[in-house]
């Protein structure tokens, strides 16, 4: 009973953080056409029609619906159901890594890495559809920093300092020797985020990032759906990987250091 009692509890912060995330997938396709993220409900962006509510269970719905909207039958965006799991894999993830507070929920530390997540999600799906990444997400992301000196004083403000320049500085040279090399928005993401993490994630982030963004590369080059001049948003690749270095990323250090 008792286990039954834990899963139970397990599914409902899941749908909380599939939840938010779908509601942060609005966000992502609603800020670069500048519509509002509050006013007008949810609606296929292909016929117009209003979602009823048993179209906006997360996961669930696209599930049943099988991908496609229940009008004109157009395929929904894989990425919405994606968001959607990811959202609940994270905040299951947060709950596990940084513990739940008094209401079950999320403790105060795992709601702000959560937040950073969530932060991290929108500007990895901006920058995927426009190559552009809002300064305003690096001003949140730099709030949250301050938060965590706070919450996570392990990582000091020397280290988170080091953190700050130790990924942004050689972009920042390396853009001025490549022009072209790095997006503005991609090096400002990594020093706000070396600030928010510290110095061992932050690395532990630039090498997911530099590997998924690799690999990507390397595909899209051999099947010649890039070409060898052509430009690809590396902003979600670098996403991908602030969001391990978040949760698993001092672990990961601390594992390879073993070897050193």
């Amino acid at each position: 009973m008792i286990v039954l009692t834990e899963g139970f509890l397990w599914l409902i912060r899941f749908m909380i953080g599939a939840c938010i995330f779908s509601f942060l997938n609005v966000v992502a396709d609603r800020l670069p056409r500048e519509e509002s993220v509050v006013r007008g409900r949810s609606h296929c962006t292909v016929c117009g029609r209003t979602l009823g509510p048993l179209e906006l269970i997360p996961c669930v719905s696209f599930l049943a619906l099988r991908g496609k909207c229940k009008g004109c039958k157009t395929a929904i965006p894989k990425r919405c159901f994606l968001s959607e799991c990811l959202g609940g894999a994270a905040f299951v993830c947060c709950g596990m890594k940084f513990g739940c507070g008094a209401l079950g929920i999320l403790s105060l530390g795992g709601a702000v890495v959560f937040c950073y997540i969530g932060i991290l999600l929108v500007v990895a799906l901006i920058d995927w559809d426009t190559q552009m990444i809002y300064d305003r997400f690096h001003i949140l992301i730099l709030l949250l920093g301050m938060a965590s000196l706070w919450l996570f004083p392990q990582h000091g403000p020397v280290d988170r300092l080091i953190g700050a320049l130790v990924i942004a500085v050689p972009m920042l040279l390396l853009t001025l020797l490549i022009p072209g090399a790095f997006g503005g928005g991609d090096i400002k993401l990594m020093a706000v985020s070396g600030w928010f993490l510290g110095c061992a994630p932050v690395i532990c982030a630039m090498f997911f990032g530099i590997l998924t963004g690799g690999t990507y590369a390397g595909v899209m080059l051999a099947t010649k759906k890039l070409g060898g001049k052509d430009h690809f948003a590396f902003g979600p690749f670098l996403a991908a990987g602030l969001m391990i270095g978040a949760v698993w990323g001092d672990a990961i250090a601390t594992w390879y250091l073993r070897f050193l």
